[in-house]
């Protein structure tokens, strides 16, 4: 699928990134703030969010790249077969049913969203920072998932050989110190992405 002409094919999301910098920039910088400063929820949790969200919306590439991203932080990729065909009956922790509940309606009917909604994920123990990190996490893969589509994005990292695999997850650090906060500099994905200079 050519979308952009002046991308050689096939299309991914490094060459689109670097032909369009001027609003990934700050869109990286925001996936920086939302998926690796602080947060109640570790960055395993987040990453599990990342990659639900975008099963939910079928985006293979997304929702591939943020399982092994999970895994990288400690996810068993394992889990995510039962967690995509229902959260209540899946092996996730039952602390993140509510939130991963929640996500779910938000991304499929979000008009739909009720007070109830949000008691459910309080009652499992979640403050409001949670909460709002979460709907973060969702809406900037709604987000995501709608560049990497209309971009003609196709590619499933999960069918990455063994060694490319290992690579990705290497590239990501993987959870070191505090589980709630990653790389705190706010250039390493656009760094990652060869749209900045290391530091």
């Amino acid at each position: 699928m050519t979308v952009f002409p002046s991308i050689t094919a096939p299309p991914a999301l490094d060459k689109v990134f670097k032909r369009f910098p001027r609003t990934v920039l700050p869109l990286l910088e925001y996936h920086d703030r939302v998926l690796r400063d602080w947060s109640p929820l570790t960055v395993a949790q987040r990453e599990l969010i990342a990659a639900y969200v975008s099963g939910v919306n079928a985006c293979t590439y997304c929702h591939g790249a943020h399982v092994v991203a999970a895994r990288a932080f400690g996810i068993d990729p394992a889990l995510f077969e039962g967690l995509m065909a229902d959260v209540a009956t899946s092996a996730v922790d039952e602390a993140m049913k509510p939130i991963l509940a929640y996500v779910g309606k938000l991304t499929r009917t979000p008009a739909m969203m009720t007070e109830a909604d949000a008691l459910a994920v309080h009652a499992a123990g979640w403050d409001e920072q949670a909460l709002f990190d979460a709907i973060s996490v969702c809406a900037l893969f709604n987000l995501m998932n709608r560049i990497v589509e209309g971009s003609g994005i196709k590619a499933n990292p999960l069918e990455a050989d063994e060694a490319e695999m290992e690579a990705r997850i290497a590239r990501m650090g993987g959870a070191t110190g505090d589980p709630h906060v990653g790389e705190p500099s706010y250039s390493r994905l656009a760094v990652l992405w060869g749209l900045a200079p290391e530091a």
